[in-house]
């Protein structure tokens, strides 16, 4: 569920620098799983296929790579995405683009700031390489870029599983669920996204923290009303039973934990 964390980020983050989903230039970086997934949502919320891009270890995907399997999703990838029809690494996959989500190498090094500086003006940068993120925040923005998010908690605009986990699951399972389908996920990004929206968006804050726990009641029941409308639910409830349950059974896992780490084997949370 970290491709709806993702997919909230960017559209919060697109707002933030006043662009729109469908007109901005995406760039994947890295043609793992994850940001397979991650673009497959994207493409689903409203983003441009012809726009977007994917480029790993052997460079942008394109028509001429003929290096996957036909069953590989990345194969179709090659074919629909990159309109453009660009050659090259990951310098010339950030030319002229918008967005980067980059899920690759461990860092600090692995964008150098000079490759950002070629990106558009109002840029938007998620570089989620843990431990380490693939370039270090600060320098991105000194290399023009407007918005950057990570995966760590130390640094703003965090991108982390957790931020999806227990919503989406809190729902899936309050009704049953039978899958997990792209509609569900761009529910439960889009009720994150509303949640930051509700509060002031700046470059600083796209979507809520981990301490704002109030967004996974409100997260479990997006996805279980969206899996009740595609017919996917075995049990039906209202919005507001959802979230009654919901909210009772999160806070009181989130009470919990935090017992757990001030008096119990772990050690005290810092101030």
């Amino acid at each position: 569920m970290h491709n709806a964390s993702q997919n909230a980020k960017c559209g919060c983050s697109i707002r933030v620098v006043g662009k729109s989903l469908g007109d901005v230039k995406i760039t994947m970086i890295g043609a793992g799983a994850a940001n397979v997934a991650i673009l497959r949502l994207i493409l689903a919320a409203g983003a441009d296929t012809a726009r977007t891009l994917m480029v790993d270890t052997s460079g942008i995907l394109g028509p001429d790579r003929t290096d996957f399997a036909a069953e590989d999703p990345r194969a179709r990838l090659c074919r629909v995405t990159n309109a453009e029809r660009r050659r090259g690494g990951v310098a010339e996959a950030l030319s002229g683009v918008d967005v980067a989500i980059a899920l690759s190498k461990p860092g600090p090094d692995t964008l150098a700031p000079e490759w950002l500086k070629g990106m558009n003006d109002h840029a938007i940068l998620f570089a989620c390489a843990n431990p380490i993120s693939e370039i270090w925040p600060w320098e991105a923005k000194e290399a023009g870029v407007r918005v950057v998010a990570t995966g760590r908690c130390d640094f703003a605009n965090q991108v982390n599983n957790s931020l999806g986990f227990p919503g989406i699951f809190r729902g899936v399972l309050d009704v049953r669920a039978r899958t997990i389908s792209n509609e569900m996920a761009i529910a439960a990004a889009s009720e994150i996204a509303r949640c930051a929206e509700e509060k002031e968006l700046h470059e600083e804050y796209i979507v809520p923290t981990m301490d704002e726990w109030d967004v996974f009641p409100r997260e479990a029941v997006a996805t279980a009303m969206k899996a009740q409308d595609q017919g996917l639910a075995r049990v039906q409830k209202s919005p507001e039973a959802l979230h009654e349950e919901a909210r009772a059974t999160i806070q009181a896992a989130h009470k919990m934990m935090k017992t757990m780490m001030n008096s119990g084997p772990f050690a005290p949370m810092p101030e």
